[in-house]
């Protein structure tokens, strides 16, 4: 029984360091942000890396998701001969939800395991420490350049995903099961508003602090996580961590930000 409570204590003293350890950090990279000077080279370069590079997964997952919803809604709305709000109902449902979180989860898988893995192995390396000893700032010189690429490029990748997701849906609805093209986009025209955009934007930038904070943070802070550690096998389990804990992230605040502003 004592090493039960010892166990409970023991967590929760870890998950208080850690929330308050990562709380610093952030807070760090964002200052860091807003400092001068500016350096657009870099930025560019993760924008390049974040961005661009996961232009093609975008639009992949965003035309099949688009094609599904589609599908799925046709079907359904036929059964109360309702095909006319087919273009809405894809349009709110991509906009709102699916366009944000697909997106952010596909930013995860790509480019946050990466920023992790990246930053776990120059801890690992003493590349980091060697950074400090020159007098160099490493949240200016390494974080930054991701904070801010990460922040402008999940708005932009999220329009792109809803753009080929509606277009995925018009394949499905109008070219393949004879839905009236007009109706598609009407029924679109009529029913988004602009709370349905703006709740978009919010979440996708909400999403891109979270994503590139915890992957960041976790690989920052290697030696300090519980499944972290030396060597190659403490980046990956890292890493892993990281993935996990970004989706799970994700996922809570998509709720929570929906619970706000509905």
């Amino acid at each position: 029984m004592d090493r039960f409570f010892q166990r409970i204590g023991s967590d929760f003293l870890y998950f208080l360091e850690n929330t308050g350890r990562m709380g610093i950090f952030l807070l760090t990279c964002l200052v860091s942000v807003v400092t001068p000077p500016y350096r657009i080279k870099p930025v560019v370069k993760q924008i390049y890396f974040i961005g661009y590079r996961s232009v093609f997964v975008i639009i992949f997952t965003g035309l099949f998701t688009g094609m599904v919803l589609g599908l799925q809604g046709y079907y359904t709305l036929s059964k109360f001969g309702s095909e006319a709000l087919l273009g809405s109902a894809v349009a709110v449902s991509l906009l709102r939800e699916l366009g944000p979180v697909l997106t952010a989860l596909m930013v995860i898988g790509r480019a946050g395991s990466a920023m992790c893995a990246e930053i776990g192995i120059m801890r690992n390396s003493e590349q980091i420490d060697a950074l400090e000893c020159m007098a160099i700032d490493t949240y200016k010189f390494v974080m930054a350049p991701k904070y801010i690429a990460t922040i402008l490029s999940l708005p932009f990748l999220t329009f792109i995903f809803n753009i080929i997701g509606i277009l995925g849906g018009y394949i499905v609805g109008v070219t393949l099961l004879g839905l009236n093209s007009g109706s598609y986009f009407q029924g679109m025209y009529r029913s988004v508003v602009w709370a349905d955009i703006q709740m978009g934007l919010i979440k996708s930038i909400v999403f891109g602090i979270m994503i590139v904070w915890i992957s960041t943070s976790k690989g920052f802070h290697l030696q300090m996580e519980r499944s972290g550690g030396f060597g190659a096998e403490g980046v990956s389990r890292t890493t892993t961590n990281a993935v996990v804990m970004a989706s799970v992230t994700v996922l809570v605040w998509d709720y929570l930000i929906s619970a706000i502003m509905l």
